[in-house]
């Protein structure tokens, strides 16, 4: 007999009633078990499944049996321990609405495909009191999707949650005024072309303003030309360049008067539900220029005989949630920003300042709200024990990295003098452990140096650095490391939903291409699917010192997948950690702020806890604030490059020492390390041979000769034009091309390529 799943997420799907019925060799018929994981996706693993319908012992193996069954057939897909139909939505999903039917209802596709069939349509249901939102044909949304069971229609409903802001086609550039009176944008994008403003679509800007404009449909003849649609500030103003990076990349950085009111109207944290750990000389160790302090660290030896050698290390990070909780006005920007994104000129912050600089930043001597984990290390700098705790806490100092390193080599000052011996010197007795701990895990070791830009009042470039790494800072990220591990291991075993931090390994196409590359070098990297980053490591330690050692500190790092934010967890390649969650900077990411959340609920440590509604909405919010990370590395990495080239633009012709940075069949990108800023070398600018593109060597090399360049060369360059606005450089070539070193079969191989893609129709080549 047929019975009727209810839908319910929790426990048994079926009635009392019906339950009080069924014999104890009841066994669900193959609908029954189809319907149950489409209408229970957070709970559609074989021993969910198995707890739902009551089956214990023989029943279970069936039901085991019955799975695979489904899955051979192509009904079911595994994911992640997850069973789902094939084709089939998320419980939340973003969708495209692209039409409507014949009584009006509007239709919606998947924004992302989730089969390798026809894209399942959704019915978009709408709020018919007019409360909810209101979305039109051609938006996208965020929806609670539903399984019908009318054959003849959409396979799902959808319930709209959330309208995702509109993208329009209007563009940004630089109002300029020629010396004739026209009007002219100068773009910020490097594809985009120049523009012509007529007078009646000025719109009150004036020269040198950033604005935003809506190109015309472009002529046959002549420059397209626009309207101004908005004036976004004046270049000639601090801080312009950055406002360029945050409108192309839609950041949000003004904060509504209900979120500014909010924090405005939050009371300090009380004792309650907490520690008194004021007394626990805990210190703050960051920039010298750092406005807010989320973290603090202590140490001491380990008292206990049975652990001999053996430190106790204690992080303590500001208590954010107690603060933001979930689904206030506060909440839903924070997760809108998904972070916080930093400039050379500024930081637009995941939190109003009232939040991130005052109530939650860890200052000097004042009382404040924070989750600590107090871990226990034996010698050889393994993990006994760790537990967290909701504490008040008082840093007892803030200390920059410099200041803290000057102490521990010799030179305290006033502040760290009387702390030397209690704080500092324990801490760095910890961090000798924990890096013991560090070289037995063997996390990949790449020597990439960042560099820094230091900007004059008027915000341009004033010089760039590679600030010195001090032990200060290792000794930071490791506390900070082993804090985010003992957060993920915590929430793993008491079974609470978190977001970890997962880095995959590199992808098997990777793989083979940094193989094929390492060959031309002599190198070998040993074939399979489970690598480990100490094989990548005997890699880069063959060749430290020699001159091919920045060329394969490249290639390893860009074989290397991308790290993000996901509720399921495969580990983190890079760091080889087998558990991994970003619990220590809750003010300035969002992934943090789960974390604790999920700890405060999982340990009972008072208000603000994770929720289930939240809990349920975690794969859709590692999806959103992965996509915010990478927005935020687009905007830094983009004003940067326009700062770089602002500050180069008056040294047209003067010569640079440079390091090729890409290769390409176009041309060169090229790398000044002194400003570590990008430029081009278009191929057809080489000189008197015809340039061949070896992918696997990663270089150019002329066919009558041999020589050309390869990635991570070092030649000298000739800078000949910038464009600011829009970052972009372009150099020409001073360094004569040489013999590639083991490049000899690449030479031949190709050559024959180059020569088969020439004799095919339509195939030229670039000769000079």
């Amino acid at each position: 007999m047929a019975r009727r799943i209810t839908g319910r997420s929790h426990g048994d799907p079926r009635t009392a009633d019906t339950r009080a019925k069924v014999k104890d060799d009841y066994r669900p018929s193959r609908d029954e078990i189809l319907r149950y994981i489409a209408e229970n996706p957070d709970r559609a693993g074989k021993r969910d499944i198995a707890k739902a319908f009551a089956l214990r012992g023989d029943d279970r193996i069936w039901l085991k049996d019955i799975l695979r069954d489904l899955q051979d057939e192509g009904v079911l897909t595994k994911e992640r321990k997850r069973l789902a139909r094939v084709g089939a939505l998320p419980h939340v999903a973003v969708l495209d609405i692209f039409g409507r039917d014949g009584d009006g209802i509007l239709l919606a596709h998947p924004a992302e495909s989730v089969s390798t069939g026809e894209p399942p349509v959704v019915s978009i249901r709408v709020s018919r009191s007019g409360n909810g939102p209101a979305p039109g044909i051609g938006d996208r949304v965020l929806a609670k999707t539903f399984p019908t069971d009318d054959p003849s229609g959409p396979a799902y409903t959808g319930r709209v949650m959330k309208i995702f802001e509109k993208r329009t086609d209007a563009v940004l550039g630089v109002f300029r005024v020629l010396k004739d009176g026209t009007f002219r944008i100068e773009p910020v994008e490097r594809r985009q072309p120049e523009l012509i403003v007529d007078k009646e679509f000025q719109n009150g800007a004036e020269n040198g303003d950033l604005v935003e404009v809506e190109p015309a449909r472009a002529s046959r003849y002549g420059l397209p030309r626009a309207k101004v649609l908005n004036v976004l500030g004046s270049l000639t103003s601090e801080k312009a360049v950055s406002m360029i990076a945050i409108h192309a990349h839609d950041i949000p950085h003004i904060f509504p008067a209900d979120v500014i009111a909010e924090s405005e109207a939050v009371r300090p944290a009380t004792l309650d539900h907490r520690e008194d750990w004021r007394d626990l000389p805990l210190i703050t160790i960051d920039p010298a220029d750092a406005k807010d302090h989320d973290d603090a660290v202590f140490a001491t030896p380990d008292p206990d005989e049975k652990n001999p050698g053996g430190v106790i290390a204690t992080v303590a990070i500001a208590d954010v949630a107690a603060y933001v909780r979930y689904g206030t006005a506060l909440d839903r920007e924070a997760l809108k920003r998904g972070n916080s994104v930093y400039f050379p000129d500024r930081v637009v912050p995941m939190l109003p300042e009232r939040i991130s600089n005052d109530l939650c930043s860890l200052r000097e001597g004042q009382d404040r709200p924070a989750l600590a984990v107090r871990m226990t290390f034996s010698a050889d700098g393994h993990k006994i024990r760790h537990s967290f705790h909701r504490v008040m806490m008082k840093s007892a100092a803030k200390l920059a990295y410099p200041q803290a390193q000057a102490a521990i080599d010799g030179v305290p000052d006033d502040k760290t003098g009387p702390i030397l011996d209690t704080v500092l010197k324990p801490l760095w007795d910890a961090y000798a452990i924990l890096k013991r701990g560090r070289a037995g895990r063997q996390p990949l070791e790449l020597d990439l140096p960042e560099r820094k830009i230091m900007l004059k009042p008027d915000g341009t470039v004033d010089r760039v650095i590679v600030p010195e790494r001090l032990d200060a800072h290792k000794l930071i990220e490791e506390f900070m490391i082993q804090a985010n591990v003992a957060a993920a291991e915590t929430l793993e075993a008491k079974k609470q939903a978190l977001v970890y931090r997962v880095h995959d390994a590199p992808s098997l196409a990777k793989q083979e291409s940094l193989r094929e590359f390492l060959q031309t070098l002599g190198l070998s990297l040993a074939r399979g699917a489970q690598m480990r980053p100490s094989q990548f490591n005997g890699i880069l330690e063959r060749v430290r010192g020699a001159d091919n050692e920045a060329l394969v500190n490249e290639v390893v790092l860009r074989s290397q997948s991308q790290a993000e934010y996901s509720p399921g967890n495969i580990g983190h390649f890079g760091l080889n950690l087998r558990r991994y969650a970003h619990f220590t900077s809750p003010i300035r990411r969002y992934a943090d702020l789960i974390v604790h959340r999920g700890l405060i609920a999982a340990l009972g440590l008072g208000p603000g806890g994770l929720t289930q509604d939240e809990a349920a909405r975690l794969k859709d919010v590692a999806i959103l604030i992965s996509g915010t990370e990478r927005r935020a590395m687009a905007a830094e990495r983009d004003t940067v490059d326009r700062l770089i080239a602002a500050y180069l633009a008056e040294r047209i012709d003067d010569r640079f020492d440079a390091r090729i940075s890409g290769v390409t069949k176009s041309g060169l990108f090229v790398q000044l390390p002194q400003y570590g800023a990008d430029g081009f070398i278009p191929v057809s600018t080489l000189g008197g041979d015809y340039y061949i593109y070896d992918e696997t060597a990663r270089s150019l090399f002329g066919e009558r000769t041999g020589n050309g360049y390869q990635l991570a060369d070092h030649v000298e360059v000739r800078l000949v034009e910038v464009a600011p606005m829009a970052g972009a450089m372009r150099f020409e070539m001073l360094t004569d091309p040489k013999p590639l070193p083991g490049s000899t079969r690449s030479f031949h191989k190709a050559k024959g390529r180059a020569r088969a893609s020439q004799s095919r129709p339509g195939s030229r080549g670039r000769r000079r």
